[in-house]
């Protein structure tokens, strides 16, 4: 049997907890990576299972988004349903973990994968949205910026009826609904008719070189590395692994299920994200 067809050996919150105090002693000083793992329990799903693998469709493509306007109707009409989770969802114990981390000088930088925001509801104000946020939109044509909840009224007024559908919400404000969106109406630039866009990295678009060259300027000049709840299976994510394994930076994971990094890092714990940080800044 492969290792990767192995199963996982699972840490109580007590043994992971106590091991990830002994990391942050030596590695006081730190930059964390957080996914979708850390927004779970506040009721925004993730994307992948404990083996990494898609549990839904993959999120919308940004070259799609910005070529089909049948894309566009499609996922502007989804997040009707799957936009107000996000917005109403709340910080959960493991935000506020993350945020005593830095009250307590741990934490250096918190880089997120998640684009909630729930991260600085938390408390945490040195925080990086390396993927953007899902609560403004902006023109991709003259920059125009407003509020999501903005578009989300104009297309809830454009589209009387389309409220009435109900499905499962996924991470970036999109929804697994399938009905027919022929007739939908896409809300646009209210300056120059541009496309709007949430400001967020979609799939297969990039993130701004600056966001990454000021978290890696970060990373260079932290204790370590420690990844909290992400499965490190995009790149934009995973390349911090990768430049910490470069600069002999030291790393720990803290996320229920395998990770891209368990080859590279120098601590892998697979538990429960919130009783484990309990149990950590119990013994800090």
């Amino acid at each position: 049997m492969a290792a990767a067809d192995q199963p996982l050996a699972l840490n109580t919150p007590q043994e992971a907890g106590a091991m990830l105090a002994e990391f942050i002693h030596r590695h006081p000083g730190l930059m964390i990576l957080t996914g979708a793992g850390v927004s779970t329990d506040s009721g925004i799903p993730d994307y992948r299972d404990g083996d990494g693998a898609w549990k839904r469709k993959q999120p919308v493509q940004h070259n799609d988004f910005m070529t089909s306007m049948e894309v566009r109707r499609r996922y502007w009409g989804r997040s009707l349903i799957g936009w107000p989770v996000i917005r109403n969802a709340r910080p959960n114990t493991a935000h506020h973990h993350v945020a005593e981390l830095e009250l307590r000088n741990h934490s250096r930088l918190v880089v997120t994968q998640n684009v909630d925001r729930l991260h600085q509801q938390a408390g945490s104000c040195s925080v990086t949205d390396l993927h953007g946020r899902a609560d403004e939109v902006v023109c991709m044509s003259c920059g125009y910026r407003c509020k999501r909840d903005e578009v989300h009224e104009r297309c809830v007024d454009m589209n009387p009826g389309f409220e009435q559908y109900s499905a499962n919400a996924a991470p970036d404000g999109d929804a697994d609904l399938d009905v027919d969106f022929s007739q939908f109406l896409v809300a646009d630039c209210p300056c120059c008719s541009g496309i709007l866009k949430p400001d967020v990295v979609f799939f297969g678009d990039y993130v701004p070189r600056d966001r990454v060259h000021s978290a890696l300027d970060t990373l260079k000049a932290s204790d370590g590395l420690l990844v909290i709840g992400s499965s490190l299976m995009v790149y934009s994510g995973f390349r911090f692994c990768r430049y910490a394994k470069e600069w002999g930076k030291p790393m720990a994971t803290l996320n229920l299920g395998r990770t891209r990094a368990d080859s590279l890092v120098d601590l892998k714990l697979n538990a429960g994200i919130s009783e484990t940080l309990a149990v950590t800044l119990g013994q800090l």
